[in-house]
C-alpha cells in the first residue's frame, strides 16, 4: 500500500533572481494536510510550522527582491542563522512531522517554480541528506487550479479565482503568513468540486 502524504505549504523570500549569485533571506513552511489515498485531510496550517531567516550567502543583492520581504540585510548578516544550520533544521523537522504523521512530504507553492527552485538549491547546496523532497516530490497550486478551473496557466491567476478559494488572511511578505495563508488556499483547491 502507497504511503500517505503530507502537504507542506512553503514561501519564500530571497534577494535576487536566483540562488547561488543570490540568497535566499528567509523561508516558512506549513502543514496543509494528509493524503491518504483515498481522500485528503486538512490541518490547521498555523498549527505545524518553520520558519528561519538566513545569512546571505553572497555579497550580490537586488535592492528591489530584497525590499518585497522588508528584512534587513545588515541584521541577516549579523543575526541569520548559517544556511547548514537552517536547512538542517528544516529537514529535522519535516523527519519528525513525518513521523508523526506516518507520512512523506510533498512541497506545496504557488507559483511553484520560484519556490521550489530555492529550497531545492539551498537543502542540496547545505543540508547533510539533501533535499527531504526528494528531486520532483511537489505541486504546483497554480497548476491545480488551472486544471480544475480547466483555464489556461496564464489565467491562473488570484485575480481570476472564485473569492471563497482564497484565504481571508492577508499577503504579508513574511514567508511564514505566507505559507499559512498559501495552504488555506491549497485547502480550498483540493475540496473544491468544479460544476461541469
Amino acid at each position: 500500500m502507497a504511503k500517505a502524504e503530507f502537504y507542506v505549504s512553503a514561501d519564500v523570500e530571497a534577494d535576487g533572481a536566483v540562488p547561488g549569485p543570490f540568497s535566499m533571506s528567509s523561508f516558512g513552511l506549513a502543514v496543509a494536510g494528509v493524503h491518504d489515498g483515498a481522500g485528503f485531510t486538512a490541518c490547521d496550517p498555523a498549527e505545524r510550522t518553520f520558519y528561519a531567516e538566513l545569512k546571505p550567502i553572497s555579497d550580490r543583492y537586488d535592492p528591489e527582491a530584497l525590499a518585497v520581504s522588508g528584512l534587513d540585510r545588515e541584521r541577516l548578516v549579523r543575526e541569520g542563522q548559517d544556511p547548514a544550520q537552517a536547512m538542517n533544521a528544516a529537514a529535522g523537522w519535516l523527519a519528525g512531522v513525518a513521523e508523526e504523521l506516518g507520512a512523506v512530504p510533498v512541497f506545496v507553492a504557488y507559483p511553484l517554480g520560484y519556490d521550489w527552485m530555492w529550497m531545492y538549491w539551498y537543502f542540496m547546496r547545505f543540508a547533510e541528506a539533501g533535499s527531504p523532497f526528494g528531486h520532483s516530490r511537489c505541486l504546483d497550486v497554480k497548476t491545480l487550479y488551472a486544471a480544475k478551473a480547466a483555464v489556461p496557466i496564464h489565467r491562473a491567476t488570484k485575480r481570476s479565482m472564485p473569492r471563497d478559494l482564497l484565504s481571508s488572511r492577508p499577503h504579508t511578505h513574511n514567508a511564514l503568513d505566507d505559507a499559512i495563508e498559501q495552504a488555506e488556499l491549497f485547502q480550498n483547491l483540493m475540496r473544491w468540486e468544479v460544476e461541469v
